[in-house]
This record gives structure tokens, sequence and C-alpha cells, in this order.
């Protein structure tokens, strides 16, 4: 399989010695359930995107430190791309900005919600269960690390996961769009970091609400597997 991963950020280069860049992360989770896959890495937020929606099998969106509503170029683009492969019908899985530019380039509209910084672990509960759940479970918790959150939905978008915090927490929109507020690249490591790194902008109790919510367990594997049977389904 193709995977071609649409890069929008880089890890500070504070953090870059210890855990890796957002490409590592990604490839690590994904090759070890696509051992033979051929990884290619675009980097969107360069203004990098693919010529042709077909170049890939399957295309991944990271998250970002960017709001989908700046009015950077390259993030128009990206839109641009996402209508393209929505209409070419080619699997597509958007992962916090990720998930929240698919919605916007799908209609949709993205904000910083009143709820304030979302860090930590984050629990949901699954509203819609699908086939490709596999193997099943009525909740998926990840770590998160975000304030804009999906406050209007897309016409296409099936809420699949969500919670009083994060309502619209994991989208489907047909049968080959699936996208997530979580993060399942992230170690809990990682997660502490940038909660350290951001201790003056994210308030000092939710900091340590955070960094109490990394005890628990997380479902980042499961939710790969998750993704791999949606794309393999997808696919057809």
């Amino acid at each position: 399989m193709k995977v071609g991963l649409l890069q929008c950020d880089d890890v500070n280069e504070r953090l870059l010695p210890a855990h890796g860049n957002y490409p590592d992360m990604f490839e690590l989770a994904l090759r070890k359930r696509l051992p033979q896959m051929d990884y290619r890495i675009y980097p969107a937020h360069k203004g990098e995107l693919p010529g042709d929606p077909h170049e890939c099998d399957l295309f991944v969106i990271t998250g970002s430190k960017h709001g989908v509503y700046e009015e950077l170029t390259w993030i128009r683009a990206l839109e641009g791309f996402i209508a393209r492969l929505w209409n070419e019908r080619k699997p597509l899985i958007g992962v916090c900005f990720g998930h929240q530019v698919m919605a916007t380039a799908m209609g949709g509209e993205v904000r910083k919600s009143d709820r304030g910084w979302g860090v930590g672990v984050s629990f949901n509960q699954i509203l819609e269960p699908k086939p490709w759940m596999q193997p099943a479970q009525d909740k998926i918790d990840l770590i998160v690390s975000h304030q804009d959150q999906v406050v209007e939905l897309p016409p296409q978008a099936q809420v699949i996961a969500g919670s009083d915090f994060c309502p619209n927490y994991l989208l489907q929109y047909g049968d080959h769009f699936l996208s997530v507020q979580g993060h399942p690249e992230f170690e809990k490591g990682y997660s502490e970091a940038l909660m350290d790194m951001r201790s003056l902008t994210i308030p000092p109790a939710r900091v340590r609400a955070g960094k109490v919510s990394l005890h628990a367990a997380v479902d980042s594997d499961l939710m790969f597997d998750w993704i791999i049977n949606f794309v393999q389904q997808a696919r057809g």
C-alpha cells in the first residue's frame, strides 16, 4: 500500500531529540500494521501537496499548531486537495488539525472552543458502532492537545464518538473519509512535554488535570487498528 502523509507541522526543535518528528510517529504506528507500505511524506505546511490524488492509496493528515481558520495559502490549498480526494473517493484519515481541516473543506466550521484546552487523555463514548471497529469497544480514549473544535458538522459527516467536552470527536464521511480529534500517534511522554512547554498558555489547573489523566490507559493501538480496518473496507 502506498501511504502519503500530508505533514502540517514539525515537532518543536526542543522536543525533537527525545520524541522525533510527526512523520516518524506516524510511520512507527503504521508500519506495525503495514510492514510493506511505501511511505511518502508531503510537507503540506511548506506548500508541497501531491500533484495527483492517485499518487497514493491512502492519505493521512497530521496535527498542527495552526488553526484552520488562519489565512494561510497552504491551508486553503490543502482544503482544495481534500475536496479532490472526496470526489475521487480516495481514503483519507485526519488527526487533530487534520480532523478539523477535513471538516472545513467539506463545509463545516471550526473555532476555538469555549471549553478551553483539551490536554492529556480524553475519554469518549462510541455513539455509532461500525463494522470496521474490530475488536469492538464502546469507548475510545486518546491523548489530545487542542483548543479548536469542529463546532458545525459538514452535511456528509456522521458523529461516531464524542464526549461532553468534545461532541464531534470522531467523524466518518461516506465510506472513505475518517477523522479523529485525538492523537493516536502521541506517546504519553510527548504529551507531558507539550504540556510543560505550553504551561504559560494553558491554565495551571488544566495542566495538572491533564498530567493526572496520563495515568489512564489509552486506546492508541486500537485506533490505528480501526483506521487500517476502515481503509481496507474503503478500498474494497
